[in-house]
């Protein structure tokens, strides 16, 4: 097994929780992942190997470089879509860790190109001027299962996310960055909070979404206080998860 120091153990344990967020708060499902970059070797990051986010253990996870190959030898099979988080990686030095799901609210904004996500909550100001939409067609023709599955594909969707917190996958989902892992995982969640909010409030009338100014101020003040979130979410997944083991599921 190989050795890491007890700072990169700690945000491995983090990146397992993680993934159990993300299931218990309804961002991903049997699909979707998450991975946190190295930052002993910013050129590697980690990621589960390819099963559903609500069963991922430390054991789980393997250690990539940006091509989206392992680097240990670990022969488990993998997710198809790594080339997301890998090509990222490469083109984003300010990101350490990515998030990438079909959150059920956040998928119709990625078809409906004529209503922009936008930040419309003080939770969500990361959003900022809005989300950009990947159009897999303009790269890889109509006929594909609209999945990342090379890196090809992947730094087009990174060139297309550019400086943003959030690009959305048109019929397919959508992917966050942050420079943490809490963050993170703190922007899938609110990403899908805000879509909900804004298909809501698009039913009352035309919304007042948040301005450039109050998009940097509120991700300024709120993302200070990321660990409150992180802590009761970390509580209410360990608690789910212990009922499942209690009852045998």
């Amino acid at each position: 097994m190989t050795s890491y120091s007890d700072s990169l153990n700690a945000l491995l344990d983090d990146l397992v929780d993680a993934n159990l967020i993300l299931f218990n708060e309804g961002v991903v499902d049997a699909f979707g992942h998450v991975s946190v970059r190295n930052p002993d070797n910013p050129d590697h990051y980690f990621l589960a190997r390819n099963m559903a986010p609500g069963l991922v253990t430390r054991e789980d996870l393997i250690e990539f470089d940006l091509d989206g190959h392992v680097v240990d030898g670990d022969t488990r099979k993998v997710y198809l879509e790594r080339y997301i988080h890998g090509e990222i990686y490469r083109a984003r030095p300010d990101v350490m860790a990515v998030v990438h799901s079909h959150s059920p609210s956040v998928v119709p904004f990625s078809a409906v190109k004529s209503n922009p996500l936008r930040p419309l909550c003080h939770m969500s100001g990361f959003i900022g001027k809005g989300a950009p939409i990947f159009e897999i067609r303009d790269v890889a023709g109509d006929a594909t299962d609209l999945l990342i599955t090379n890196p090809e594909l992947g730094a087009a969707l990174s060139k297309t996310l550019g400086h943003s917190t959030v690009v959305l996958m048109r019929g397919h989902g959508s992917t966050v960055v942050a420079p943490t892992l809490k963050q993170a995982v703190y922007r899938a969640v609110y990403v899908e909070v805000n879509a909900k909010l804004q298909a809501d409030a698009s039913r009352l009338g035309p919304i007042e979404f948040l301005s450039e100014g109050e998009t940097r101020t509120t991700q300024e003040t709120i993302e200070g206080q990321v660990e409150r979130p992180w802590q009761l979410w970390k509580m209410r997944a360990h608690q789910a998860q212990k009922q499942w083991l209690d009852h045998g599921l």
